[in-house]
Parts: structure tokens; sequence; C-alpha cells
């Protein structure tokens, strides 16, 4: 896509609006395939909660793509978009063992994070396959807020509870067929990653019977120029070479397993959003879009940096503004960042909106989530209409007090 395409997306779709490249997204997810291509067999769950269209869900399918869901309902938009169900896992945390039950009816692979769960549903469903997820207690992830396999992590089963799970197991003669772990996003070292793995390894080998071993994912993508990401082509030539050998130590071979999210779709994303007004005041230049928080939250919830282009006026000046959002709180999204000169009516492009992005969204203060847009061989295809006061008011129900008495 080029800028004039993004303008023309602005101009006919309205504004604020997401774009979604699926060339750069069929990219990132063949250059995934390509780094594990030594492994024996592989198998790429796309993370539904980084960006949960059912269209992009779709696309994720014809690349030949399994979907890892965290909810019922991620289980069921990848069912609607005629994902397999084998070809789902489940790993949801905190929810009640009814929905996990109800997950495993669709013949979705599950994936159990907690002994309590584990020993109850392995006790009332000993034949269904179940895989476990692991908290190997490393920190891969390069952000504190991100990361999951610290040891006061909610997430996982620690490995030091590794004898009370093989005593479920045995008790209940319950089906482990996988093994997981996660240990958080944005994986600056491989070789703390490595670590984790051989962690794994080492689980792996206490079950007799498993189909595959689930490494999670995080790797991290590059948000600006110079920045550093995960160098996954190193990566998959160390970790491939050691997975094929755990498979001949193990005696057969099985499934090397990501669940890659943000790695797939981050980059593929452009959020656009028109200028309402350029305010001046005695310290800082504002530029004010017609967006807030209520549509992209993570530079307020995470400090993240989305690169930030004039799209209408590329070539102009550089300039120092602050670029905030007409939530009625603060909602900074870049403070004092060099951006070409801007007008009010130009039309800004934010860099690295594919991931958690539109699926974090609200109605906060009352405005519309925005409309959705695939470029999808040379064209704009509409995937999301923006939503109306119709949406808004939808479920809302109107109560008649003409009956309550007010007090003198």
């Amino acid at each position: 896509m080029e800028s004039q395409d993004l303008i023309n997306i602005a101009q006919e779709y309205g504004s604020p609006v997401y774009v979604y490249d699926a060339n750069t997204i069929a990219s990132q997810y063949e250059r995934l395939v390509s780094a594990f291509a030594k492994a024996k067999s592989l198998r790429i769950h796309y993370a539904v909660k980084a960006l949960s269209n059912i269209s992009v869900l779709k696309l994720f399918k014809q690349l030949g793509a399994g979907l890892d869901t965290v909810s019922l309902q991620e289980v069921q938009l990848g069912l609607a978009a005629g994902v397999d169900p084998k070809m789902i896992i489940y790993t949801p945390n905190g929810v009640s063992l009814a929905e996990i039950e109800k997950v495993a009816a669709m013949g979705v692979q599950i994936n159990i994070d907690n002994l309590s769960i584990l020993e109850q549903f392995g006790s009332k469903h000993p034949k269904t396959p179940v895989c476990v997820r692991i908290n190997p207690h490393v920190m891969a992830g390069g952000n504190a807020n991100i990361s999951v396999g610290h040891i006061d992590s909610k997430f996982g089963i620690s490995i030091h509870q590794i004898p009370h799970l093989l005593r479920i197991v045995e008790n209940t003669k319950m089906n482990v067929n996988g093994i997981h772990m996660h240990t958080g996003s944005d994986i600056l070292d491989i070789g703390v990653f490595l670590y984790a793995t051989e962690i794994l390894f080492e689980t792996a080998a206490k079950f007799k019977d498993l189909e595959f071993i689930d490494f999670g994912s995080g790797f991290k993508v590059p948000y600006k120029e110079g920045d550093v990401s995960t160098d996954i082509e190193d990566l998959g030539e160390q970790l491939s070479e050691r997975f094929n050998q755990f498979c001949k130590d193990y005696g057969r071979d099985i499934t090397l397993a990501f669940e890659p999210g943000k790695f797939l779709v981050s980059e593929a994303g452009y959020f656009l959003a028109q200028v309402n007004v350029v305010k001046q005041t005695t310290s800082t230049v504002f530029a004010g879009i017609d967006s807030g928080f209520n549509h992209l939250i993570r530079p307020m919830l995470y400090g993240s940096y989305h690169g930030i282009k004039n799209i209408s006026n590329p070539t102009g000046r550089n300039r120092f503004y602050s670029v905030v959002g007409y939530i009625c709180e603060t909602d900074t999204f870049a403070n004092n960042r060099q951006i070409s000169e801007i007008t009010e009516g130009d039309i800004l492009a934010f860099s690295n909106a594919g991931a958690y992005c539109y699926s974090m969204a609200s109605n906060y203060n009352s405005r519309y989530r925005p409309a959705e847009v695939l470029w999808y061989n040379g064209e704009a295809h509409l995937i999301r209409e923006r939503e109306t006061m119709d949406d808004i008011l939808k479920n809302q129900i109107l109560l008649d007090f003409k009956d309550v008495a007010v007090p003198a």
C-alpha cells in the first residue's frame, strides 16, 4: 500500500479506520514457516486475540494456519470462519470448568493451566485429549507488563508442581497429548527463550503419549527505525535442531507448535485518523485527532510506541507535536514527536496497528468503534462497518419511570 491508497481508504470509508495489508500478513507467516523448515512437523496457531476479525481468521485458514483461542467466543469465531476444530487450540485462564467442557465438546484441543481444573476435567473426561500449560518461571519477554512466565504469574502450572501434576494424570488416567508454555511478549534474547524450552523439553519427557509441544510465541517486531526484533531465523535454526533431537530421544516424531499473534499482524496494520484541531499552548503544539484511547489504548496502557506519519503532507517541514485524542481523559499517543507539518484535516497514519489495537477498542464516551478494511490483491475490502447509534443502543433497555416517586 502507498500513502495515496491509505488516503483514498480514509476518504471512502471515513476516519478513523483500521487498515490491514494481507500481503504483509502472508509474508510474515511464510517467514515463520521458512525459519522452522527443518523441523519434521510444524503447526502455527494464530493468536486470535491479537486481531479477531473473521475475515482475517479466514485468511489464516487459507494460509494453512490453525488458531490459538482464549475464550469460547474466539472458538466460535474460528468455527464461523470455517476453521477445522482440530486446528484450534483453546488456552483460557481463570474460566469455569463448564466453559472448558463446552469447548471440548466442539472437538477443539483444550489446554489447561491449573491443577484444580485439570483434576476435575480429567476425572470426568479421562479420554478427552488435554494439553497442559507449564509456567517455566522464565521471563523471556522484554516488557514486564506483558511477561507471563515469572513466578508470580497467574498463568500456567509451576514447574515446581510437576510431581503433583503427574499424580493427577496417573490417578485420573487422563489423556495428556500436549505440553505448552508462553513466557510473554517481545522476546529480545533468544538464548533466554531457548533456556525456557529446555525446561519444557525436560517436562515433556515425563509424558509418554505426546502429540505436540507448543512453545507459545512472543516474537518481537520492530516499532521504529533501528529497533531490535526477535531473530526468528536464528531461533528457527537452533530450536528445530534441538526439537528433532528430542523427537529422536522420545522415540517418535511429534509436532512443533507456536501461537504467534503480534509477529503475524502487527506490521500489517495501519490506523488512520484525521486531525480535528492544531492547538498551541505556552509550551506545546497539540495535534488533536478524531480518536482516542477508545480506539487505540496501547500507548496509554503499555507505553507502546507507534510510528506516526502525516500522509497528507509527507514532504513537509518536520515540527514537534504532541498527538492527542478527543476523549475526556488524558489520551496522549505521542509526546513532542517530530512529524511533517500538520494542518487541520490532515490524515495521520499510525504504524504497527495490526495487533491488540482494534481488538482492545471500546465505546468509552459513547463513541463508535471504527471500520476495518483489508487490503487484498491491490484493492480495499471493507471487513467491518463503522458502528452507529443503533449499535450503541442495541442491548440497552429504556425503563419507564412514570410510577417512580421523587423525594420531596
